[in-house]
């Protein structure tokens, strides 16, 4: 038995309090703040940790089998003893708060909705201190092992086995020096595979942006003369030439504002980005984290609101979003 605990990851007595208790794998998900088939996951693995079926399907019910029913009372005296004992913080008062959040994030992510909610932050949790790390290989693996307290990346990247909240959406547009004669006009399919073009890539495995990885799969193929190390360097490689880079409609508002750079329609579609927090399922109630995230989804609303860039969900997106996530799993790419 000692051995078979050690494989049980305790994440999973989580799920199992929630499955018992609604005897449903919709109701437990949304108590769980996990999608559905996430939550089956969780019950598959429960059920060949146990040896038992633990819920089955009776009718248009699902029952609890005999062993199941002898697993609720010692699970829930589990998980109330871990409250009582370890899980219990004192109430958290932002004001007074001392305590360290680590995020992992990407330039973009930083620039456009972290530099302003920590603006905010520093007036009311004058205490509390956060550390920024920058996206690597393994985003998800950070939140599964605590290196990290909260990961903003693209929805697609995040793990289904912990929650999340999707923040805002993005888009794409092209971005080029304003004094570039080929920018005159509107963007051109044509025109466009025609110019040279900047994108980042990121890492050792020189993982590209979403973008990138996108653009790559069209007939045509554009010609990339830089490669850049980050989102924000593609301004300051752009200007004074003839190249022009694909860039997030938000960064791309903020660098035109500082560099003589002009923002042109990308001239066909491209899926858009749904910016996500997410957290470890054992940091649920955690009420700092908790608090921080809210105050993230606020000022991703206050940004909507002022430049009304909602992306509807029924656009493109929607028709390659199950490629694209089954894509993402084999070729990885940043936002």
């Amino acid at each position: 038995m000692a051995m078979r605990f050690g494989r049980l990851d305790l994440n999973l007595l989580v799920a199992l309090d929630a499955l018992l208790t609604e005897r449903s794998v919709s109701l437990a998900a949304d108590r769980l703040c996990l999608s559905q088939s996430a939550t089956s996951s969780a019950l598959g693995r429960l059920r060949d940790y146990f040896g038992d079926e633990l819920l089955v399907v009776k009718g248009r019910a699902m029952i609890l089998t005999a062993r199941a029913e002898e697993l609720i009372e010692p699970v829930r005296a589990v998980l109330e003893q871990i409250r009582t004992t370890v899980s219990v913080a004192p109430p958290f008062d932002p004001a007074t708060a001392d305590r360290v959040i680590r995020m992992m994030a990407s330039d973009y992510s930083t620039e456009v909705l972290l530099a302003g909610v920590l603006v905010d932050l520093e007036k009311d949790a004058p205490h509390m201190r956060f550390e920024i790390q920058p996206m690597h290989d393994n985003p998800v693996e950070a939140i599964e092992r605590g290196y990290i307290d909260l990961l903003l990346t693209i929805d697609y990247a995040i793990s289904p086995d912990h929650p999340s909240q999707v923040l805002f959406e993005d888009d794409y547009v092209v971005v080029g020096d304003s004094r570039n004669p080929a920018l005159a006009g509107a963007m051109t399919r044509q025109l466009y595979f025609e110019l040279g073009h900047v994108s980042p890539r990121f890492g050792k495995a020189r993982v590209p942006a979403f973008e990138d990885w996108f653009v790559r799969r069209q007939k045509q193929q554009r010609r990339v003369e830089i490669v850049a190390p980050t989102f924000l360097s593609l301004p300051g490689l752009v200007v004074g030439t003839k190249r022009v880079a694909t860039m997030h409609r938000r960064m791309a508002e903020m660098v035109v504002r500082k560099f003589p750079l002009v923002i042109r329609e990308i001239p066909f579609d491209i899926p858009p980005i749904r910016e996500t927090v997410q957290w470890n399922i054992t940091n649920n109630h955690d009420r700092a984290l908790r608090w921080v995230v809210e105050r993230m989804a606020a000022a991703a609303n206050v940004v909507i609101a002022n430049t009304g860039n909602v992306v509807p969900l029924d656009s493109v997106e929607g028709v390659y979003r199950h490629q694209i996530e089954a894509e993402y799993r084999m070729n990885q790419f940043k936002v």
